[in-house]
């Protein structure tokens, strides 16, 4: 099986709450307090780790709240490497209502990162032992866009495969500067802002995921619509599946356990559409679990008999419009 590293530029402390109901100005006192370490790529080792790979944590952190962070990742025994900066790690705080059910999301900006650190983090690309590197999550103020563009150079050097998750102009730099990337794994609205369009069907999702391919900016373009499914793109063709049809608890860390469970199955030399069939059991796992729990290995196995398989011809049944 191969090893990975994950690439956190931006990490958070994860904190999440259950209160009975949301009121301003009054305290309100709160139950189920969890506390974690997050950001992309910390929250895809976690989940890689739970199933029985190897992971490497590679993160900036800072401050006070940096050195609870890696309290908080050695509690989760997970091996990692930090690049020390100035600023402090962020705190990022999720309440979940329990009289409607509904979850209340903050997340901050993080700390500015200044060149010195940034290009730390960089040559630290140079010495990584992994079979692949994910890149996963926000990159913070002061990193240039490209950033994860010149991780790809660095690590092609060394014929290591990288995997992408991320938005915005990071993204579009990532994949138009690098190209070859082994995965990129955008949500719907991350590939429409790429695209620069609406993508109001899965047909035009697609189609878009089909021109990245064709590109040859990424071997395997997973995009995942929330309770709609996801859709994986590669040389072959487009494959669609639906989400699991159960209740969520909580969103956060959805995606991260999808990517998790999808570069698991691709560590373990599976053929794209299954590896992509345990990225979805793995996001409706996450779903089921509240606040920052993420997939669990049980809920993986058990949700993974319930994913579709496609057809010889590598087709499902399309949905049609998202919207």
């Amino acid at each position: 099986m191969k090893n990975i590293a994950t690439l956190t530029m931006n990490p958070t402390i994860d904190v999440a709450y259950e209160v009975d109901q949301m009121v301003h100005t009054h305290k309100m006192r709160t139950v189920a307090e969890h506390y974690c370490p997050g950001g992309g790529g910390i929250n895809v080792a976690r989940v890689f780790v739970r199933l029985g790979g190897n992971a490497r944590c590679i993160y900036l952190a800072g401050g006070a709240t940096g050195d609870a962070f890696d309290g908080l990742v050695d509690l989760h025994q997970l091996v990692h490497s930090r690049i020390r900066i100035t600023g402090h790690t962020r705190i990022a705080t999720s309440a979940l209502e329990l009289e409607t059910a509904k979850e209340y999301r903050f997340t901050p900006q993080g700390p500015t990162v200044s060149e010195a650190e940034w290009r730390a983090c960089l040559d630290l690309m140079d010495d990584v032992n992994c079979d692949i590197m994910v890149a996963s999550g926000s990159l913070p103020r002061g990193v240039p866009a490209n950033f994860y563009a010149l991780v790809a150079a660095r690590l092609r050097r060394r014929g290591i495969g990288m995997v992408l998750d991320t938005s915005g102009p990071a993204l579009r730099a990532g994949l138009a500067e690098a190209g070859g990337v082994l995965l990129v794994k955008p949500s719907q609205g991350e590939l429409a802002q790429l695209a620069g369009r609406e993508l109001l069907s899965t047909e035009a999702i697609a189609e878009e995921a089909m021109a990245i391919v064709a590109r040859g900016e990424a071997d395997l373009v997973a995009v995942t619509l929330g309770h709609q499914g996801a859709v994986l793109a590669r040389r072959e063709g487009t494959l669609y599946l639906p989400a699991l049809d159960i209740q969520a608890r909580s969103a956060v860390g959805a995606g991260d356990s999808f990517l998790a469970a999808m570069v698991y199955g691709l560590a373990c030399d599976w053929e794209p559409e299954q590896a992509f069939r345990h990225g979805i059991a793995g996001g409706g796992a996450s779903v089921l679990n509240p606040g920052t729990g993420l997939a669990q290995p049980a809920d993986i196995s058990r949700l993974m008999a319930l994913v579709p398989v496609a057809d010889p011809a590598g087709r499902v049944p399309w949905p049609g419009r998202v919207f």
